[in-house]
């Protein structure tokens, strides 16, 4: 059964969450602070955690590094009021899956969490390795690393370096991105979060002698390395 844990400190609209998400056959954890969802995320695994970013004891930010550093896989669904850039963009680098600014609708929260899981079960099935000797990453069990030395990517940098590389060779835009990563008709990403997760990926996977990921300004970018095994 899946599991979900739901953080946030509004009694009433942890109650609402709670109940609702429990309507789709889904088993349902709560808590209303970071000291005690760290209690639950101890002995158990959760699919999919819906943190809110502003908690009583500390940010969900630092929770989310905290689910993610004891379960990688586990997907992190930020709640927040904020609509700023800034911290849609901190949510994504601490390790956030997506996020859903409120107000929202229960049925599009629902329909969204589906569709994440419904993306998990997809990419299950599916034995997704590259390894060029150099760079290795195993998107199916996400281990990476770059010269034997171990990488950690966020379940987006995956996502966006899987696509790079299934297109390899291929000028592919920012909005070639954002349809097949994000959803844009429902759940728009500002251009800014792509720029910050290739230049993220950069970092880790490139060094002064090897190009892997090549901006064409104007176009977007295309991927320099190898195909997947």
């Amino acid at each position: 059964m899946i599991k979900i844990l739901v953080v946030e400190d509004d009694e009433a609209y942890n109650r609402t969450l709670c109940y609702n998400l429990s309507e789709e056959e889904w088993q349902v954890s709560s808590a209303s602070s970071c000291k005690e969802a760290v209690l639950l995320i101890r002995n158990q695994h959760f699919d999919l955690a819906l943190l809110d970013i502003s908690l009583p004891d500390q940010s969900g930010l630092t929770l989310c590094r905290k689910i993610l550093s004891q379960s990688p896989k586990t997907r992190i669904l930020f709640l927040t009021a904020y609509g700023k850039e800034e911290d849609m963009l901190k949510g994504f680098e601490a390790g956030g899956y997506d996020y859903i600014t409120k107000p929202f609708s229960l049925p599009v929260l629902r329909r969204k969490i589906a569709a994440i899981l419904q993306g998990d079960g997809a990419r299950a099935d599916n034995c997704v390795l590259y390894n060029d000797g150099c760079l290795y990453v195993d998107f199916s069990s996400h281990r990476a690393s770059l010269e034997g030395t171990p990488i950690t990517f966020t379940v987006r940098e995956y996502e966006v370096l899987l696509f790079l590389i299934r297109n390899g060779g291929r000028i592919l835009t920012k909005r070639q991105f954002l349809e097949a990563i994000w959803d844009v008709d429902e759940n728009f990403v500002d251009e800014h979060t792509l720029v910050t997760i290739i230049s993220r990926l950069r970092s880790k996977i490139e060094n002064g002698s090897r190009e892997y990921i090549r901006t064409t300004y104007g176009l977007g970018y295309q991927w320099m390395g190898g195909d997947i095994a």
